[in-house]
């Protein structure tokens, strides 16, 4: 399955380590230098305001959603027909 992170992105749900909320690695020194020794395969998908962040093995994602709406995504089931 594949959650839609924002700005036509998807992950697929397995690769997810982690969503954190903004709120979250905003107070957490610890969570602040993890992020920032990993800039280089940082990707901002929010244009204004970073609601949450999602942590890959290969990628971080800043993304506009907020963790609640990516975790109402995630548990979704979505199912495609064949025409």
């Amino acid at each position: 399955m594949y959650l839609h992170v924002g700005e036509d992105i998807l992950i697929k749900t397995d690769d997810i380590i982690a969503i954190l909320d903004k709120q979250l690695f905003d107070q957490s020194p610890i969570t602040e230098d993890f992020l920032k020794q990993r800039e280089e395969i940082s990707i901002n998908l929010a244009k204004r305001s970073i609601k949450s962040v999602v942590i890959t093995d290969k990628h971080i994602y800043y993304t506009p959603l907020s963790s609640g709406t990516l975790k109402k995504r995630s548990q979704r089931q979505s199912i495609l027909f064949d025409e």
